[in-house]
Order: structure tokens, then sequence, then C-alpha cells
């Protein structure tokens, strides 16, 4: 779908015509339930988010002014929508304060050469849920630790915190979960 679609697309959204919003959902559904999953902790979960951010999208449509990304703006419905599904069903994690952190950026997890995309984001969604969630936030997504903070409602500190144990996390169950060759070196890689 090229610009010019999408956007004819949206504006029939706007008047309330169901093809063209059934059509928008079909299109673009399949590209936004890896980022629903990625914040789920089942199928169940990540198809209610889904759908929950689909009726937001329609309901908030006339908020969308064509400045950027139509995906990024329905991208960033489905993360709040996530994030907002699990607080409301009272799924909390403890915060850890730290009095001082520096803000440099931390270069992200080191990670086994050779590692499988499924591997790892199978020790992701196993993480504790506000490390889950920083981390997926911070290292996947891209959001600041301010960002971060204003959308879970927690102090910069504690995003920092969070991201920085669900490294160590991370670290300690790929290292302890395989035995590196001479072939698997570890990588570095920065976000």
């Amino acid at each position: 779908m090229n610009s010019n679609e999408e956007k004819l697309l949206i504006e029939a959204c706007l008047r309330n015509e169901r093809q063209p919003q059934f059509r928008l959902y079909e299109f673009f559904a399949p590209r936004l339930m890896p980022v629903c999953r990625n914040y789920s902790r089942n199928s169940w979960d990540a198809d209610d988010i889904l759908q929950e951010g689909f009726i937001k999208a329609f309901k908030y449509l006339d908020d969308f002014r064509f400045n950027g990304s139509f995906e990024g703006w329905l991208r960033r419905i489905m993360v709040t929508t996530a994030l907002n599904f699990y607080k409301r069903k009272r799924i909390t994690y403890t915060e850890t304060e730290l009095n001082y952190f520096p803000d440099e950026v931390i270069p992200e997890m080191t990670v086994i050469a050779g590692l499988q995309y499924d591997d790892l984001m199978h020790v992701v969604s196993n993480l504790p849920n506000g490390y889950h969630q920083v981390f997926r936030l911070n290292a996947i997504e891209g959001y600041s630790h301010k960002e971060i903070g204003q959308m879970l409602n927690i102090s910069v500190n504690t995003s920092k915190s969070q991201l920085m144990r669900a490294r160590d996390h991370l670290q300690k169950k790929i290292v302890g979960s395989s035995v590196p060759t001479n072939n698997q070196k570890d990588v570095l890689q920065t976000a």
C-alpha cells in the first residue's frame, strides 16, 4: 500500500466507512501482532491487546495528522495499550531505585553469536514483568528512559535499574544455557 492509498483509506475510515476500516485492519494487523506478542504473556492476551489497540486507533483516528508514519502511530498505540492492559490486570513488579546511575548510554547486552532470534525472544518473554517491559521498550522499541518512566509511571532511575537487571538476567540465562565454542565468541551489539 503506497502513502496515497493509505491516506485515502484513512480518510474513508474517518467517515466511519466499515469496508475501509476492515481493509486497514487487514493490512496492519499482521504487522502489529508481533508488537502485541512482544508485550504479552500469551497469545490470548496478544489478541486482546491488538483488538483493543485497533478500537483505540479508530476512536482517535482524527488525531492522526499525516505528519509521520501511520504505522508508527499505530505501533505506539499498541505499545501503550499493552502496558495499560497489564496495569488493569494489576500485574505489578517491584521497583528498585538507584541513588546513582550514570546518564551515559549503556551498551546492549552481550549475546552469544549464533543464538537464534526465537531463542532470545523466549528468554526475554520469561523475564520478570518489570524487566520485560523496560527491556522491550528500551532495547527493542527504542524509547528513552524518560519516556519509559512516563509510560510506566516509574522514575528514570528505576527504568535504568530495571534495564540493567534485565540485561544481567539475560546474560546469565543465555551464557548459562550454552557452552561457547571457538566459533561462538561473545559479540557486543549496541542499539
